[in-house]
């Protein structure tokens, strides 16, 4: 059979190799890396967590590059196109560079069946492996322990958040997700901590295989007020901090964490307070609290579980005042989305229900009729919609928004993904001129 020539099509392929979407386990992916003598030369950062494991990614990788490094990254998923996933000294890499790489793993894989997620992996680290980087940052998928990700050891491994997601394959209390997410640990090396309340399964792992814990309030901490704030870890302070550009509260426990790898890593990676002032005040993520001026504003967040979407809430009511809320919202069917529309319902005027494009998701007439059965109340009377995408959602909250409301577009990453296809859209409510999402 004639190799595919495109990356579509060599994802197209990957997605039809086999016959499970998700199958946990290190053994097939192990294998196949071995075959390939896949190994990095350079420090190697991975990243886990529930929440604030892309935040931490971008931050390590912009502190970075201002440092003077070039940087390799690879996270997950992607908003709109598949090579967001790698990243090379902070581009994006290009389609056609990655299919070499994709024909490599396909060569070395005899027989061995490898899940889409496997596949691309050790692809994009085979890029990342040889290209002349002086640092590489792997941001976990899904867990830790049997994670693809984890076929590699980490100089320095990070843990953010820690809570109640993909409960069916990680568990259904913090303590089993918390020792999941430990597999990524590694003896006689650090592990950069950053919730402020680890569960204890976390720890005991750290002590049992002898890796390196630095803990959020006991190993490094930071303080704040709102003009800037400041960080202290063992030996280091930075003071006189402005605020990330990531907007958003919990973002300070995200880039607190960041500069604890650093100083975990300084002797093969020193850094500068320059280049950590630079790096923390250019750093871009979309999709994560990302505030989008015109009228109305649009915030966009991939929060799509309880503990993501409470920091939204947070972030929203902190934004200053808007008459309306108009929400766009779509999930996966397996996510707390009872618990969401919950936490999210006291500031919503306007709920805006999308269909996705994966039979994961939950339609929008689902959505409608969870919402319904939850009989919440919101800040004046409510308005449900449904839609049969995100851009037509979009669409239709613009054109009954007045130019002072917010618009807020959340959950999947399919459902950010879904409004930014064409760009970050700017917004112009009928009110003020034509409407031109």
């Amino acid at each position: 059979m004639s190799l595919p020539t495109t990356l579509e099509s060599w994802l197209a392929r990957c997605e039809q190799m086999h016959p499970t979407e998700i199958e946990m386990g290190l053994g097939r992916v192990r294998e196949v890396k071995d075959r390939m003598a896949l190994t990095f030369k350079v420090p190697l950062v991975i990243v886990a967590g529930t929440n604030g494991k892309g935040s931490t990614c971008a931050m390590l990788e912009s502190i970075a590059l201002q440092a003077g490094y070039r940087v390799g990254l690879y996270s997950k998923p992607h908003l709109v196109h598949f090579e967001e996933r790698c990243r090379v000294n902070g581009a994006m890499v290009e389609g056609a560079d990655l299919l070499p790489h994709f024909e490599a793993v396909e060569a070395a894989r005899g027989s061995v069946s490898l899940t889409y997620f496997e596949f691309t992996m050790l692809a994009i680290a085979r890029l990342l492996s040889l290209a002349d980087v002086d640092m590489v940052i792997l941001e976990v998928g899904l867990g830790g322990r049997l994670d693809a990700v984890n076929i590699f050891d980490a100089d320095c491994a990070v843990i953010t958040s820690i809570d109640l997601d993909h409960i069916e394959y990680l568990g259904g209390t913090r303590e089993l997700i918390g020792f999941e997410k430990a597999g990524i640990m590694r003896p006689g090396r650090p592990v950069v901590i950053s919730d402020p309340v680890p569960p204890q399964s976390m720890l005991d792992h750290a002590a049992a295989i002898g890796a390196q814990p630095w803990c959020f309030g006991r190993d490094f901490n930071y303080t704040g007020d709102k003009q800037q704030w400041s960080w202290a870890g063992r030996a280091k302070r930075y003071n006189g901090l402005a605020y990330p550009a990531l907007r958003g509260a919990n973002q300070l426990i995200n880039a607190s964490g960041a500069l604890a790898v650093f100083e975990a890593l300084r002797e093969v990676l020193p850094i500068t307070a320059q280049a950590v002032r630079s790096g923390l005040g250019m750093v871009e993520l979309p999709g994560r609290f990302q505030i989008v001026p015109g009228q109305p504003t649009l915030v966009l967040d991939v929060a799509h579980n309880p503990h993501a979407v409470a920091a939204l809430a947070q972030n929203l009511d902190n934004m200053g005042f808007h008459p309306r809320t108009h929400v766009v919202f779509g999930a996966m069917r397996d996510k707390a989305i009872a618990e969401i529309f919950q936490r999210m319902a006291p500031l919503v005027d306007t709920w805006h229900f999308t269909d996705l494009p994966t039979p994961r998701a939950a339609s929008a007439a689902e959505l409608r009729e969870l919402h319904a059965g939850l009989a919440l109340t919101g800040p004046g009377p409510v308005s449900v919609l449904c839609h049969a995408d995100p851009a037509q959602a979009l669409r239709e909250a613009v054109s009954v928004a007045d130019p002072t409301d917010r618009i807020v577009v959340f959950g999947s990453f399919y459902a950010v993904g879904g409004v930014l296809k064409n760009g970050t859209p700017r917004l112009t409510s009928k009110h003020t001129s034509n409407n031109t999402p």
